[in-house]
This record gives C-alpha cells, sequence and structure tokens, in this order.
C-alpha cells in the first residue's frame, strides 16, 4: 500500500485554543489510484494534503508512506520525501518568472545535483509528456495560464515521483482550459501515475476513479466512481 493513515488528527492552536482541523482519518490509497478529496471550505481537505505531501505531520495518529511512518522523520527526512516521492502541482503555479519554462522543469533536477547531460533528456521527457517542448525556451509571461499549469505538472514529474499531489490545479484557468489540463491527469494516470486531487469543484473530482469528501475534519464519504 502506497500510504496509509490511521487515526490521523491535526490540531491547531490559535491563541489559548485548540481548533482541530481533522478529526481521526482512516484511509489507504494503492498505487495507481486516481483520488479527489471534495470538501467545503473548513473542511480539512488542505490540512490533509498537506500531510499527504510531507507538508505537516499529524498532531496524533499514523501516516505511513511507502512503509516509512513520516511522524518519525526528521525536517531533513521530510525534505528528501518531498523531493523524491511527491509533485506537488499548484493552483498559481509556482513558476519562477525569470527562467524559461525549460528551467522551471530543470530545478528540482539541479538541487537534486543530477549531471548536465542526463538533466536535458529528463526535462525533455517531462516537457514532451505535457504537449510543450515548441513553448520550452519561453518565460512564463509569454506563456497562458494554460501552458504555466503544464509546465507546473512537468515540473511535478520530473524526479518519478510516487504521487502526483494537485491542489485546485483548475482553478485560475477557463473551463476550456481545465478541461485541457485535466485531460493530461488523465494521461498520466493511465501511464501509471498515482494522482490525489484536491479540489471542491464537484465536475473536476468527477475526473477521478476515487472521490473522498470530507466535513468538519472527518471523512463524510469514500466512493468509487
Amino acid at each position: 500500500m502506497l500510504i496509509q493513515l490511521r487515526d490521523v488528527s491535526k490540531l491547531y492552536e490559535v491563541g489559548a485554543q485548540e481548533v482541530p482541523a481533522l478529526r481521526g482519518i482512516t484511509m489507504e490509497v494503492g498505487e495507481n489510484e486516481y483520488l479527489a478529496i471534495m470538501g467545503p471550505s473548513g473542511s480539512g481537505k488542505s490540512t490533509l494534503m498537506n500531510i499527504i505531501g510531507c507538508l505537516d505531520t499529524p498532531t496524533s495518529g499514523s501516516y505511513v508512506l511507502k512503509g516509512r511512518e513520516v511522524g518519525s522523520l526528521d525536517d531533513d527526512e521530510l525534505a528528501s520525501i518531498r523531493s523524491a516521492e511527491i509533485g506537488f502541482v499548484f493552483q498559481t503555479f509556482n513558476l519562477l518568472p525569470r527562467m524559461t519554462a525549460f528551467q522551471n522543469v530543470e530545478l528540482p533536477l539541479v538541487y537534486s545535483h543530477v549531471g548536465r547531460h542526463a538533466r536535458d533528456g529528463m526535462v525533455w521527457k517531462a516537457v514532451d509528456a505535457v504537449g510543450l517542448r515548441e513553448r520550452a525556451h519561453h518565460r512564463p509571461n509569454e506563456l497562458s495560464g494554460g501552458q504555466r499549469q503544464r509546465v507546473a505538472i512537468a515540473r511535478a514529474l520530473i524526479n518519478g515521483p510516487s504521487i502526483l499531489l494537485a491542489d485546485e490545479p483548475t482553478g485560475n484557468l477557463d473551463s476550456a482550459t481545465g478541461e485541457e489540463i485535466m485531460q493530461i491527469f488523465r494521461e498520466l494516470h493511465a501511464a501509471g501515475n498515482t494522482v490525489i486531487l484536491v479540489t471542491h469543484e464537484q465536475y473536476i473530482a468527477e475526473h477521478a476513479r476515487r472521490i473522498v469528501k470530507l466535513r468538519d475534519g472527518m471523512i463524510e464519504s469514500d466512493s468509487v466512481a
């Protein structure tokens, strides 16, 4: 099993109060699943995404990722897992404006000390996977919103992660462009990637094979399409 969450809770301190964001979440995600996490504002979906992405740790409970208990890892080990196992795609793209699309995709490999010759081949493969070869040497301000999100997806894929974690990936796009991005996720899933999509839009969630709905920090429903 790729992901195992057991009775995961998360409390945040707000002044003198403790505010629960997650209340006893138990769920599993297998290899090559396509999962959407849904819920209204305040349901806990962003907190759950941060825990799955090793950006945060549970207050209590267990999170096992590929056989490793995440709660027992230090900051360096968590950073290593994020780099090697998780590809992030955000609503706001998070591209560096002075770098070309190619350089933005390449950046995680630079941080991982991959050699120049190997990097070139890996970047072109990722750029081709999202259909952006002809725009690879353009900067973000020369690209459309959909093209920028394609760059972000290519960057997320570059290290061959176990999980592609997408947070509202179509939130800043028009419906037609959003559909193009969702087609890329379908193709990535078909190619063997595990995709976890966080969204509040039902029509976006329906692209996934499984939908987990949260409410008040708990799982309200877990259904397979």
